[in-house]
């Protein structure tokens, strides 16, 4: 189909299927010739029509449906392609001070202990929950001025909560592994006190009235929730820029995005007002911001985290899962938010392990036999000098802890990028198409062109794309016959300024959105459990990241190579 036929098509659509909506001519050209770049793509891709290749409906990774077929030697099939870059910025201090830094002159306090410590504190009574939950209550409402992290603030319900914990742990001991320890959700995430606005002024003045699952089970384990972070509207954009609330700023530069969709809980983090935030995950929105601030976040294999109660993007390719300082404190998080829910379908039944015990045991242990095949092809093109440093530098640490490092080689980045796009534009276009009939005019522009595109994905495409995520993953299925372990660079490029539209490769530019969801949004196509940390500094003195994915369900594998990880490279290890 020609792009001015495919016009023609949108606009009778348009005026069919959307007649409370206009469009005017330039929109629709527009929009026209977004939409024939994006199938004529998708469809390049496309596996021979009489492949007996299902749609990744009931998606778990997990299946052996999931694996690659054998080439009738036993073997597994073998696929894979091969696939450079500076940008360059000036930096300014925020009210961070290196990564996951406290703010500039504050005092080293309770806010500062990590998750893990926190949790021990309050248990052994070196410190109250009240005063905790005080402490990062003042350092929130102090930066939140000039770092947007949040919201909304709850002070009173939370001071509450903090005393009546206090109070049950003096009679009864600690409720659970985070007893009184402050916590922070994603404003995507239902919660029974306070708004649930999903950055959109649409739902300003919602109130869920109820709990989502993760809430609960974090309340459950003695957390208290202080407040609602900032994100991207209905988390469909890289950098939370887009928000009724305003952008979130990253601790670390005060002009440069903290990432996003989850930018908001990164920068609650990175500044070290709480230990834990959640965030959700569809293309990359807690390993992007991980990366971004310099702290850690880890995207669970699918269907680990219930997302009952939390605003869906994508249903079959959105995550829920911690934002934290290490994989240490992460794994102490996971433990409690994971497991099945019968509110969602898509969560396994699978028992959830002791992940702090695998940290543990791995820290003690080593790496000695572990596998881990580094995607040196990601970081050859459009991947900034640093980033590469720090890729290098973690297969160098791995190989001391006594992994064996090898390369490995899945497909291009953009090849599964583009059908994240299809599915991502299909599945969130039709949830929103209500809303979007009665509130176009509500929708920031940047999202409302992306609702509006996902209105006129053909069916035949949408199946296309999830048939292309069954070759995908069974490919991704088949690297991991040889590894245990998968490492890649997380984001290309140090965190953007704020505004900043492109980023300047030796062979072009390319858009800010595109580059910082290139590499992470292939594990949301896949569902694998894949985890961001910090490791070294980009070219303009940001932090880098790599990224550790993990076979489904081998969450702990990821969290303990992480947390080994991080102990080399902050005991100095080159």
């Amino acid at each position: 189909m020609t792009t001015e036929r495919l016009e023609e098509a949108l606009r009778a659509a348009a005026a069919h299927l959307l007649p409370e909506l206009t469009f005017d001519d330039g929109d629709l050209r527009a929009a026209a010739a977004r939409l024939q770049g994006l199938m004529e793509r998708v469809r390049a891709l496309a596996p021979d029509p009489l492949d007996e290749l299902p749609p990744a409906f009931a998606f778990d990774p997990g299946r052996r449906a999931y694996a690659l077929p054998s080439t009738g030697d036993g073997r597994p099939q073998a696929a894979g392609r091969t696939g450079s870059g500076a940008v360059t910025a000036s930096r300014r201090a925020g009210p961070g001070a290196g990564a996951a830094g406290r703010a500039a002159g504050d005092p080293a306090g309770p806010a500062d202990l990590s998750l893990v410590q926190q949790a021990e504190a309050v248990r052994t009574r070196q410190v109250s929950s009240e005063e905790l939950v005080a402490a990062a209550l003042e350092r929130a409402e102090r930066l939140n001025p000039s770092l947007n992290a949040f919201i909304t603030l709850l002070p009173e319900a939370a001071l509450a909560a903090a005393r009546e914990a206090d109070r049950i742990l003096a009679a009864e001991g600690p409720r659970g592994p985070l007893h009184g320890v402050p916590v922070a959700h994603k404003d995507l995430i239902f919660t029974r006190h306070g708004p649930t606005t999903a950055g959109s002024s649409i739902l300003a003045g919602f109130e869920a009235g109820r709990d989502a699952a993760v809430v609960r089970r974090l309340a459950a384990a003695g957390a208290v929730s202080i407040g609602k972070t900032n994100t991207h509207q209905f988390a469909f954009g890289a950098t939370t820029a887009s928000s009724h609330a305003g952008p979130a700023r990253n601790p670390l530069d005060l002009d440069r995005s903290p990432g996003g969709s989850s930018g908001g809980s990164a920068a609650a983090v990175a500044a070290r007002v709480v230990a834990l935030a959640t965030g959700s995950d569809t293309g990359g929105s807690i390993r992007i911001p991980a990366a971004a601030c310099g702290i850690f976040g880890i995207k669970p294999t699918y269907g680990r985290v219930s997302k009952a109660g939390v605003l869906p993007l994508s249903w079959s390719q959105d995550h829920v899962g911690p934002l934290t300082r290490s994989a240490v404190d992460a794994a102490l998080a996971l433990r409690v938010m994971a497991g099945p829910d019968p509110d969602d379908p898509t969560t396994a039944g699978a028992p959830v392990p002791d992940y702090p015990s695998i940290v543990r045991r791995m820290l003690d242990a080593g790496l000695e036999g572990l596998r881990v095949g580094v995607l040196w092809d990601w970081a050859a093109r459009r991947v900034d000098a640093g980033v590469r440093a720090a890729l290098e530098q973690a297969a160098r640490l791995l190989e001391a802890a006594g992994a064996r490092v090898e390369s490995a080689v899945w497909v291009p980045p953009e090849e599964a990028l583009v059908v994240n796009r299809v599915i991502a534009l299909a599945e969130a276009g039709a949830f929103h198409a209500p809303l979007l009939a009665r509130h176009r005019e509500g929708y920031l522009p940047d999202v409302r062109a992306r609702m509006e595109l996902g209105q006129f994905i053909l069916a035949r495409d949408y199946l296309l794309a999830q048939r292309l995520r069954t070759a995908l993953t069974r490919r991704l299925n088949a690297v991991f016959e040889t590894c245990d372990l998968i490492l890649a660079p997380t984001l290309p490029m140090g965190a953007p300024l704020i505004g900043q539209d492109q980023v300047s490769w030796p062979d072009g530019p390319e858009a800010v959105p595109d580059a910082l969801i290139r590499l992470t949004a292939p594990f949301n196509v896949t569902g694998h459990p894949a985890a961001a940390l910090p490791l070294g500094t980009s070219s303009d003195g940001m932090p880098a990241s790599v990224q550790m994915v993990g076979r489904p369900f081998e969450d702990g594998t990821v969290l303990g190579a992480a947390a080994v990880l991080e102990a080399l490279a902050a005991s100095g290890n080159p």
